[in-house]
């Protein structure tokens, strides 16, 4: 298996910095609290300057959201609705530990992270525009086909794994409590990305060798570079 970005994402979003992992061996039940402590407190920290939308992070897929045609506050990305989420609450839903961890250093970072269930994706995931007939499974168990021209990280069988480029996830290929290996992906786009997608790597590195002891293949990806074998 192996993630890609189209060469037409590239020519279109030259400014584009993803981060990937793969990481099997997980096992449940894992103890996540001291790691997603210190994330929150990171997160907490850079809330306390004003809310997360003045972030750079954030203002930076605003704009990409913008030129896509979404209004960034109907569509938000990942990282910006777990923060505000954050910002109101002072927590976030525990899900299973993997996604719990890969939250909280996405609060941390404000970067927007996917993480896939590679026993439910074929072959590949390309993030590419839509043709329209891709099939989109929602949370709740609901067929959508994503419109022309949307951004979604597509397999081999045509399955959409994630609608609007960074906004939303499909149930499909959710990490459940017995999920095995993963895929994880971190996109940034702001003047600074290079260097956040690199210690946001590092950190999500470090972490599943501290709770599961095991060390993920991971890689910076780029135009001349897209290509992450699993």
């Amino acid at each position: 298996m192996y993630f890609q970005h189209s060469a037409h994402i590239w020519a279109d979003f030259p400014q584009l910095v993803p981060g990937v992992l793969y990481a099997e061996g997980i096992t449940p039940g894992a103890a996540v609290e001291e790691q997603k402590a210190k994330y929150y407190a990171v997160a907490e920290s850079r809330l306390l300057g004003g809310s997360e939308t003045e972030l750079p992070e954030i203002q930076a897929w605003r704009r990409v959201f913008s030129a896509m045609g979404l209004k960034p506050t109907q569509y938000r990305c990942a990282s910006e609705s777990l923060l505000r989420r954050f910002r109101k609450e002072n927590s976030l839903p525990q899900l299973t530990p993997v996604i719990d961890l890969c939250n909280a250093i996405s609060l941390a970072f404000a970067i927007p992270i996917a993480v896939f269930d590679v026993r439910n994706v074929s072959q590949f995931i390309e993030v590419r525009y839509a043709a329209g007939d891709e099939v989109y499974v929602t949370f709740s168990e609901e067929e959508e086909n994503p419109e022309p021209h949307e951004v979604v990280f597509a397999d081999a069988d045509g399955r959409a794994h994630a609608r609007r480029w960074t906004n939303r996830q499909s149930g499909y290929s959710a990490v459940r409590d017995d999920t095995p290996a993963v895929l994880i992906v971190a996109e940034a786009m702001h003047d600074t990305a290079a260097t956040d997608i690199h210690q946001l790597t590092e950190a999500v590195a470090s972490a599943f060798t501290a709770v599961w002891s095991i060390t993920p293949k991971s890689s910076i990806l780029s135009s001349v570079s897209p290509r992450f074998d699993c």
